[in-house]
Formats: C-alpha cells, sequence, structure tokens
C-alpha cells in the first residue's frame, strides 16, 4: 500500500483539523478523503499549503521541527521594511518561548498568483503596506506573526507558498491534488510493506 500525499490550499477561516465546534469551517468540506491527517497546521487565519498523509511516520516527520523542513510564506505586513527589521528577522529574533533559529527573509512585489481574500484584508489608506517572503526550519506557534511584530511590521496577510519542494502552484483556495511522498519517506515505506 503506498503513502498518500494530499496538498491542500487551506483558506482563510477554515481550522486545520477535520473536526470543530458547530458553525467552525474544517477540513472535512474541502477533503473527502478517509484516513488522512494534517502533517503540521496553519491557523484559521492563515492561508495556503497544508499537506495531509494517511502515513503516521511521514505525518510526525513533516510536522517535526526537528527535521528542518523548510517551510516558506508569503506575507503581507503593514508598514514598510527597513533593512535592519529584514536582517533582525534573519539572524532570528527574540519572542518569548526563545530565540527563533536564523531564517531566509527579504521584500518582494505582491505575488501574481495571489488570490483575492474573504473577508479582504482592511484596507487603509495612510498606512502603506509591503510582501516579504520568509522561509523557517521551524513551527512554532504563529511564529511569523510574532516574528514580524517584534521587528515593526504586524502581519495582515500569512500565506504558506511551500514545504519542501511541494507548493501551491495551481492550487486555488479549497482545492487540492494528489502529491508524491519525498524519496526517504517512499524509501522507509517501501521496507516496512
Amino acid at each position: 500500500m503506498a503513502t498518500r500525499v494530499i496538498l491542500l490550499n487551506k483558506p482563510f477561516g477554515v481550522l486545520s483539523q477535520f473536526t470543530g465546534e458547530p458553525g467552525q469551517r474544517t477540513l472535512a468540506e474541502l477533503v473527502k478523503v478517509p484516513h488522512v491527517y494534517a502533517a503540521g497546521r496553519l491557523d484559521a487565519d492563515s492561508e495556503g499549503l497544508l499537506l495531509l498523509t494517511d502515513d503516521g511516520h511521514m505525518q510526525n516527520e513533516l510536522a517535526d521541527p526537528r527535521h528542518k523542513q523548510p517551510k516558506t510564506y508569503v506575507v503581507q505586513v503593514e508598514g514598510s521594511p527597513a533593512e535592519d527589521a529584514l536582517a533582525q528577522l534573519r539572524d532570528g529574533v527574540d519572542l518569548k518561548d526563545g530565540r527563533t533559529r536564523p531564517c531566509e527573509a527579504r521584500e518582494i512585489a505582491e505575488p501574481e498568483w495571489l488570490w483575492p481574500r474573504t473577508p479582504p484584508v482592511r484596507f487603509r489608506k495612510s498606512i502603506p503596506t509591503a510582501w516579504l517572503e520568509i522561509t523557517l526550519t521551524e513551527g512554532r506557534n504563529r511564529q511569523v506573526r510574532r516574528m514580524t511584530a517584534a521587528v515593526g511590521l504586524p502581519t495582515l496577510r500569512l500565506i504558506r507558498a511551500a514545504i519542501g519542494t511541494w507548493t501551491l502552484d495551481g492550487l486555488a483556495p479549497g482545492e487540492w491534488r494528489d502529491g508524491l511522498p519525498p524519496p526517504t519517506v517512499r524509501r522507509a515505506w517501501s521496507t516496512r510493506a
């Protein structure tokens, strides 16, 4: 039996789980595939790539920060990022739960592939916004939001664009497709079968 990996573009307002309180949107309304579970999480107010799998070993490996799976985020922030703020993000930021690992952080143009968010981000004419691309190898709770706030750039919109070599390419919000497990997982699965 082969490992199944599903790449989902999780929309804003959907929990990264299959159950929730009445009225909460969950993965159950988007993915009608039995026995798959999220490998990692995105907050309800974050969007983008979420991996689901039926392989518990792979789920743990992808979610565990010790495996340093790079995760790339596209982030709309309030304000205009100065180079010293970007350097602080790259070097690591002191948060209440300790210093973050060094990461990649750069200012980018608003992505051409970006879809409209429902509801839209509140527009304020007098306050500029900018887009950043941030790649982390750890996954603390609300880490990107806390990091940008710590350098004076509050996050307005957060989209995970990639996990390792998996990307959102071609997936609209709420859409999913099957993907291949990474080679190390495929080898481990084939030796257990």
